[in-house]
This record gives C-alpha cells, sequence and structure tokens, in this order.
C-alpha cells in the first residue's frame, strides 16, 4: 500500500473493507451481555409459563362473584406451589404476587379493595373487570416462536428476557481482543516522581476509559521502551493474545520511532500510514491474517481523536455491528479558518443546537477534550466557516 497520504474518507473505507468479524461463538448467558446475537433464537416455553397473578388479593371467578358477591374464602396460593385444587364459583382463595391462578379462577381482586366479613369475602372495587391483575399465560412469549433476531445486541433487557425463556447458551459475535502497546523512554506512571524529561504516562488510561465505554473490560496494557529489537518482541506477543491492538507513539518518521519497523518485522502488510488530517496525521494501520494493528500518534489528543474516528467503528466491526460515532449538524458559535487540503477534528461542546469549538486545540493538551462532547468536522477542501453556518458534529460517546 502506497506510503502517501490519503483522505479521510478513503481511511475509512480501507478499514470497513479489510476487517473481517470472526466466526460466532458459544457462550453462556453470564457472559453474552454487550455481545451481538449470531442466530435466531426461539421460545422453549411460555412466558409466564401459567396463568399468573400480578397483586397480593384474593383470586376469584368473576361469573361467580357476579352472581353471589360474598365469596367463602377457602385455599391459599403462594409462588412456586406445585399444585392446586379447582376453585369453586363460590369461593375465593387467598393469592400472593408471581403464584399461579388456581383453575376455575380468571381474576385477582387486590387485598387494599376488600373486607372480610364471617369468613367470606367482600369486594370493595367498583371498577373490577375480568381478568383484572392476571398475567395470561403465553402473554409476553409464546413457546416455539421468535424470542429475539440474529443481530439483536444482548443488552441487560434482552439477557434477562432470554434467561426468562429458559435459555442459558447463545451462539454470539465474540467482541474483540484489545492490546495496548505504550513505547517511549520518556514515560513515567502517575503517582511516581518525574525525573527531568520525563512525563506522566495519559494514553492507556484514557484509552482504557474509551474501550470500556464501548462495553470491552478486559485490555492488555505493555510498555516498550525506544528500541526496535524490544517493540518487535513485544508486538508479537500482543499479537498471540489479541486481535486489535493499539500501539501508541513511535509512528512517525523520526530516528526513534519504530512502529512501522516493527510491524513489517512481525509480517503485517500496511493498509495505510498517513491521513490528510490534523490531528494525527501520521496514524497507521495493518493486518496479518484476522489481526489488526492501529499505531496511534504520541500526543495524548490526536491518540482520542484518532481513537474515535478510527479505532472505534474498527472496534464495532469486529464485534459485527455497524456502529460509528453518531453525525449530526450543529450550528457555530464562531467563525474559524483553516488551510485547504486537510481535514480537521476540532473538540467542542454542543449544546443541542449551536456548537463551540473549545480552545487549546492543540494535540498535546487534553484540557479542552476534557469538557467535549462532540468533534467538529471541518471538510479538507474547506479554508473558511462563518458564524451560524451549519457543520458536521461527531457526538463522542459517554458513560
Amino acid at each position: 500500500m502506497s506510503a502517501e497520504f490519503i483522505e479521510v474518507s478513503e481511511a475509512k473505507k480501507l478499514i470497513r473493507e479489510h476487517i473481517i468479524p470472526p466466526d460466532p461463538v458459544k457462550v453462556s448467558i453470564a457472559a453474552a451481555a454487550g455481545l451481538i446475537l449470531a442466530e435466531d433464537v426461539y421460545a422453549l416455553t411460555d412466558v409466564p409459563p401459567f396463568n399468573q397473578s400480578s397483586m397480593d388479593g384474593y383470586a376469584l371467578n368473576f361469573e361467580g362473584w357476579k352472581q353471589n358477591k360474598a365469596l367463602k374464602i377457602e385455599g391459599l396460593a403462594q409462588a412456586g406451589l406445585a399444585e392446586q385444587s379447582p376453585l369453586h364459583i363460590q369461593n375465593t382463595c387467598r393469592i400472593f404476587t408471581g403464584a399461579a391462578v388456581p383453575p376455575g379462577a380468571d381474576t385477582v381482586v387486590m387485598q387494599e379493595k376488600v373486607d372480610i366479613l364471617d369468613g367470606k369475602l367482600i369486594i370493595k372495587d367498583p371498577d373490577l373487570s375480568v381478568g383484572q391483575n392476571v398475567r395470561i399465560q403465553g402473554s409476553d412469549a409464546k413457546k416455539g416462536e421468535l424470542a429475539l433476531e440474529k443481530g439483536c445486541l444482548l443488552n441487560a433487557p434482552a439477557i434477562g428476557f432470554l434467561a426468562g425463556l429458559g435459555i442459558h447458551e447463545l451462539m454470539v459475535y465474540p467482541g474483540p481482543t484489545i492490546s495496548i502497546i505504550l513505547t517511549g523512554n520518556e514515560l513515567q506512571q502517575p503517582g511516581l516522581p518525574l525525573a527531568y524529561g520525563q512525563v506522566y504516562e495519559s494514553n492507556s488510561y484514557a484509552l482504557n476509559a474509551a474501550i470500556r465505554e464501548a462495553g470491552i473490560l478486559n485490555v492488555d496494557v505493555f510498555s516498550a521502551e525506544d528500541d526496535l529489537k524490544v517493540l518487535i518482541e513485544i508486538l508479537g506477543i500482543a499479537m498471540e493474545q489479541s486481535n486489535l491492538i493499539l500501539l501508541t507513539g513511535g509512528v512517525s518518521v523520526g530516528d526513534y520511532d519504530f512502529v512501522i519497523r516493527a510491524a513489517e518485522a512481525n509480517g503485517i502488510e500496511q493498509i495505510f500510514h498517513k491521513i490528510k488530517q490534523k490531528p494525527g496525521k501520521p496514524i497507521y494501520f495493518g493486518k496479518k491474517g484476522n489481526k489488526y494493528i492501529f499505531g496511534l500518534p504520541g500526543n495524548p489528543a490526536s491518540v482520542l481523536s484518532c481513537f474515535y474516528e478510527y479505532v472505534y467503528p474498527a472496534m464495532s466491526l469486529l464485534s459485527n455491528r455497524e456502529k460509528d460515532l453518531k453525525k449530526i449538524t450543529g450550528i457555530l458559535e464562531t467563525g474559524m479558518k483553516k488551510p485547504a487540503g486537510i481535514t480537521h477534528f476540532l473538540k467542542a461542546y454542543f449544546d443541542g443546537k449551536y456548537v463551540k469549538d473549545l480552545k487549546a486545540q492543540e494535540s498535546f493538551r487534553l484540557s479542552s477534550f476534557a469538557k467535549a462532547n462532540c468533534l467538529i468536522k471541518l471538510d479538507e477542501d474547506r479554508t473558511e466557516y462563518k458564524a451560524g453556518e451549519e457543520v458536521e458534529i461527531h457526538i463522542l460517546p459517554s458513560f
């Protein structure tokens, strides 16, 4: 692949073309949260599996009550009770929420709307109707019918719904396994004293947080000093255990920028290296089989901008879901100028109508990114935008 600068749209197209989601796997339902369903799922049972009371109260036959008014209290229906005797039309049965409605009963009256006189139930609910407070068998799902379609996101309600159907295993598209490789001799961990010439390492923390926002919790982090041999070895290890590897720093053309050479030594095919954008021009994307490698810039704001614009949708593709940053339009609060021939992504705040570019746009500054909720996209071929003009903005994910 050419080492020439390519346009933003071409870079995104190449990512879509080269990333192939992994094959589906079977997992326990407890491990399926946040993944994409890989096959249709059918109900194993009716839900609820019997006519069920939705209230604490008294079960009765509506027509029997209409005829007799005062009903004899006989029996008790608790949740989980294995057997029940049929209810006589002149009787009522004490019942609790979740219990099976006994045969012969079709209605439940709330306990707050009754009186008991001489062992008989007197109903004080003028609005009582047949079937009230009874969940009909199969009203949520019927045995054998389609419960969830292939491609559904297994969020909390979906997991609960399927578990309620008795399903304990699912075929899903597995999420990506991710490794982060930090490069640079100048990096120091937060909490330790800084020596002259050192900076605190923040990229792994920012990337980990961004990845968690996408629902992926387990990420391996490696550190590599500015040594080609060391980086080759660590990249090889990361490729053995992950299918998505993110390197930060060392992706430019300096004497100690070893990412490109380390990738070549590990047999990685370069798809692109440079994009006509700001920030993050020297971003790298390569692949080897089903392994995908992004070389991100070292400057913190550039790292996050490139992550959201390129890695975030790549992660979604690997999860078999078409998910990108939400793109909408906002009205510029102030005008701005830029050089032609390069796309700009500016940290900004959108209030629902107007979008304001934040100060401190330099690639090393995260202070403005911490306040941003979107990125303004300024097109490559434009040089000037006026206040009040509509622009494309990309909404950033949040917890």
